[in-house]
Parts: C-alpha cells; sequence; structure tokens
C-alpha cells in the first residue's frame, strides 16, 4: 500500500504499508527526492525480512528456531547478528528483574498464545510442570566464543516481546544512513520516529482504545519510540474472564486489571520490551523502577471501567 502527498511548502511525504512479523508495517517518510525515498523505504523494509530470517519462531530455517533445537545440547555459536539481539534481550530481562523475559515461550504454548489457537485453561500441575523451563538466567551467552547454552531442559526463547521493536530500530537506522532525516517505522504496537514531520513539532501518535470502541488516545511524540502492550489482541475468554497472552514469568498466569501499558524510550527494543515488564509489573512498581527514566501510561479496568494512569514524562497531547 503507497501514499504519497506533498504542498508547495513542503517537501513530498510517502507512506506504505506491508505484512511483516505477524502484523502490518507502516514506513512514513519526508523527503524531496522521490526515488530516493522509495530507494530507502525498500531497504527498511528489508530489515524486517532480515529479522524474520534471524528470529521468527514459526520458520524452520531461522536461526533462532535452529538454536531452541541446538541450545540445550550445549554451547552452540551463532551469528553476530543473533548474538547481539539475545544480549540486547538478557540485559533488558536484568534490568526489569526478569518481568521481561524471553524464555517465557513454554507458557505460552501452554497456554495457546504462540499459535493463536487451541487456547486451553492449564492445569496447576501442568504450569508446576512448565515453570522451571522458564527463566532468562537459565541462558547463558559466553562473549568470547559467540555461544549459546540453555542450562535447563526444555528452555526455549520466544522473540515476542523485543522481535519488533529490533527490527524497528534497524529499519530506521537504515532510513538514516540513507540520508532520511524524517520518518516513522510502525509495526503493529511497536514504532519509532527520527525528525519531524515538516512544518509541525510533533508527530501524531494515536494509542489504541483496549475496549476497541474508537477512543483512541492522541499524542504528540517529538522523538524516540513507543510501544503499547495490551490485553486486546490475543486473547481468549473463559468463565467470563479474559486471559491475555501477556503472562507473569513468575507465576505462569495473565495478568489481570491491566488493559494496557504504553511506554516510551530512546529505542524500540527498549520500549517493546518495557511495555511488556511494566504491563506484568503494574503500576506502582514501574513507577518506582522507571517513572523518573521513561513515560509510561497504564489503562486499567475494573468492574468494566478504564482507569488512566500515567507518568510525569509521558508525552501529552499540547
Amino acid at each position: 500500500m503507497i501514499g504519497c502527498q506533498s504542498t508547495a511548502h513542503n517537501p513530498p511525504s510517502t507512506t506504505r504499508i506491508q505484512p511483516h512479523l505477524g502484523t502490518l508495517v507502516s514506513i512514513t517518510v519526508h523527503n524531496q527526492n522521490n526515488a530516493k525515498m522509495q530507494s530507502a523505504i525498500n531497504a527498511a523494509f528489508d530489515e524486517f525480512r532480515a529479522m524474520d530470517k534471524l528470529l521468527s519462531i514459526h520458520r524452520p530455517d531461522s536461526e533462532l528456531t535452529i538454536l531452541n533445537k541446538n541450545a540445550i545440547k550445549g554451547p552452540a555459536v551463532v551469528s553476530n547478528e543473533l548474538f547481539g539481539a539475545l544480549q540486547t534481550a538478557q540485559a533488558l530481562s536484568r534490568q526489569t528483574e526478569g518481568a521481561f523475559d524471553s524464555t517465557i515461550r513454554p507458557l505460552a504454548d501452554l497456554w495457546g498464545f504462540i499459535r493463536k489457537e487451541g487456547y486451553r485453561l492449564p492445569t496447576t500441575t501442568e504450569l508446576a510442570t512448565v515453570l522451571p523451563r522458564v527463566g532468562w538466567q537459565k541462558v547463558r551467552l559466553d562473549n568470547a566464543r559467540h555461544t549459546v547454552h540453555f542450562t535447563a531442559p526444555g528452555v526455549s526463547m520466544d522473540p515476542g516481546g523485543f522481535g519488533k521493536g529490533l527490527a524497528v530500530d534497524r529499519a530506521i537506522e537504515r532510513l538514516n544512513a540513507l540520508g532520511i532525516n524524517d520518518a516513522m517505522v510502525k509495526a503493529g504496537g511497536d514504532l519509532r520516529v527520527i525528525g519531524l514531520p515538516p512544518g509541525h513539532d510533533h508527530w501524531l501518535i494515536f494509542i489504541e482504545d483496549p475496549k476497541k470502541e474508537g477512543n483512541r488516545t492522541a499524542i504528540h511524540l517529538r522523538k524516540g519510540a513507543l510501544s503499547t502492550s495490551g490485553n486486546y489482541e490475543n486473547y481468549f475468554m473463559a468463565n467470563g474472564r479474559r486471559y491475555s497472552h501477556l503472562l507473569d514469568p513468575r507465576t505462569g498466569l495473565p495478568v489481570q486489571e491491566v488493559a494496557s501499558c504504553t511506554v516510551t524510550a530512546l529505542t524500540c527494543v527498549q520500549s517493546d520490551a518495557l511495555a511488556t515488564a511494566c504491563f506484568i509489573l503494574g503500576p506502582k512498581k514501574s513507577m518506582a523502577l522507571f517513572g523518573n527514566k521513561l513515560g509510561i501510561r497504564f489503562m486499567l479496568e475494573k468492574n468494566g471501567k478504564l482507569m488512566p494512569v500515567t507518568s510525569l514524562g509521558f508525552p501529552t497531547r499540547r
């Protein structure tokens, strides 16, 4: 999908949309040279294809799929790209005290959230069996040898909380390297901007309404990245209760009473993982850990009503 517009005073803008990483990816670029814009956008979409081949757990030839099969047998040598991605994921797990945990996959599989089909309520016994397979400390990275080793049986990594953010960052960096100074890259609930739209001092961003009733929240983003984690995309209902894919790695259970959490950060891999982590941690703990460093906005749900809780650093519409 392609859109292009310009005015007498502003350079042309182009927006193109393609499906990648299980979502729709949109790239918006402002530049005087249309050929340059199109070429740069092509290169940015190539970064999403490369990330899919690196991290997808749905294709048998991805490097992460192969690693998930081999790393339990012993230290497995991986590419510089994959090693760097896992280093970033591990650092974010440490920073969030394990609330973000890329080894959540065995639990997500148990609930049916990986395939988005066969949803089910696991038994207490099943949870007790699977929980020992989860824990970011069970992934051992050897910096000298560039190897990855899973130190417990059944460990498997899922890029769901950081892969799209990493792809957005790489696309933005590619655009910038090709001389594009004003752009936005969005992949589902994750986005990052550079520069500004001509004639404006912000990018107008809309945050999804958890109730999907059209009451989206408009904010003015001036720099960096923004990600939203919500309970309204990948979920199922049982006994009148919503169970979403946002699982607490400590208990194996979906978080309740949080409808969404939006985080702003410098990079999209940070906002992606930290939106997940803050959703898991809840408002009180998140504000204590990150309230003076990040922009955070919760939508809490109780008795069918939504209530916003926002940090001082969260961007607002002015």
